[in-house]
């Protein structure tokens, strides 16, 4: 004998937040997961608020000192998908505590055990493979015998700042770029102002622009207030505003946290286009979280818009998987759906 201790994987389901915020003990909370989305105070204001509607589903693994967690909800009749929606720049598996490439594979494993007794089809995105979440779910639940397709889904625009300054980014920049804020700075018509403290009266200022601005309507304006609220409890908050006599003209919403600025919204007000406020704004902003918040990296979110490749340097992209327990009747016409599609991938 060897003398090795191998120690078992346990799989668990929580159906609401209180008991998963129980067994969590702590492993989802701000001080232990870097990233925003990774969190219950993401989760839960984002369920109760924007997504109240849909069950609530969390798996849990546990191996050793480490666990990972898989926030759902209910779509239909077991057909669970990630607990997001188009406010995440990312979803993935929460892991708590150090955890390996190794680690990762049983914790995995036992998710997507857990996962076919609670449910028959599982759908998640916007999933990053960075790390290789996307892809290491997709083998682990392929390993117990799940059918999975894994498709890309949306793209991310990201800067890498090196340790870059502001003016060695901004000499990086397209010149059409570079001109505008120049003339349209020297004019002195747009006021900017930069506030890390949540305000009604700012906020106000806020939905004003989005309002006139030609977003679309905002799905869940009290989430991103609630959002705001709590970001700025945390110091994190960077909430920019452009006026033009006094008037609010241009918004932007960033969060700045672990050397990473997360840029949530943008807005302008379609009367001002001539003064360019979103973009001095923009400017200010990214010369703020680059010289004072001394930032590693900025992430523009999802989406394919052109002008993100103006202020970006690159970009990666994000996954669906569409996982199917092969022994449901119910999912086997989507199966056989899926491989003539693959097939047909194939044969392109």
């Amino acid at each position: 004998m060897s003398g090795v201790t191998y120690l078992p994987v346990k799989g668990e389901y929580h159906d609401n937040f209180l008991t998963a915020q129980a067994a969590a003990r702590g492993g989802m909370d701000r001080e232990r997961q870097a990233c925003l989305f990774d969190r219950l105070d993401w989760l839960d204001p984002l369920h109760r608020i924007a997504l109240r509607d849909k069950a609530p589903l969390f798996l849990r693994a546990q191996f050793g000192h480490a666990d990972a967690w898989l926030p759902l909800m209910r779509r239909a009749s077991r057909h669970h998908v990630a607990l997001a929606n188009w406010y995440n720049f990312t979803w993935r598996p929460i892991y708590n505590g150090a955890v390996d490439e190794a680690e990762r594979r049983p914790l995995l494993q036992q998710l997507a055990e857990t996962a076919r007794h609670r449910t028959r089809r599982l759908t998640l995105a916007p999933v990053p493979d960075e790390e290789g979440s996307a892809s290491e779910i997709a083998a682990a639940f392929t390993a117990v015998g799940w059918v999975v397709d894994i498709t890309q889904c949306d793209e991310n625009h990201y800067l890498r700042l090196n340790g870059r300054s502001f003016e060695q980014y901004w000499d990086s920049r397209p010149g059409q770029l570079k001109n505008t804020v120049k003339r349209k700075a020297k004019k002195n018509t747009v006021a900017i102002r930069i506030d890390a403290e949540f305000s009604d009266t700012v906020w106000h200022d806020y939905e004003q622009i989005y309002a006139r601005s030609w977003k679309p309507h905002e799905g869940s304006p009290e989430f991103l207030k609630q959002l705001a609220r709590n970001e700025s409890g945390s110091g994190t908050l960077r909430l920019g505003l452009a006026y033009i006599d006094g008037k609010p003209v241009a918004a932007q919403f960033w969060t700045v946290e672990n050397g990473v600025a997360l840029i949530h919204k943008l807005a302008h007000d379609e009367r001002h286009l001539d003064a360019s406020p979103g973009t001095l704004l923009s400017a200010a902003l990214f010369q703020h979280v680059i010289d004072i918040d001394k930032v590693d990296e900025i992430d523009f979110g999802t989406g394919s818009d052109a002008y993100k490749r103006d202020w970006m340097d690159a970009v990666r992209p994000r996954y669906r998987l569409e996982m199917y327990w092969p022994k449901h009747v119910a999912n086997w016409p989507l199966i056989a759906r899926l491989h003539l599609r693959q097939m047909r991938r194939s044969a392109a």
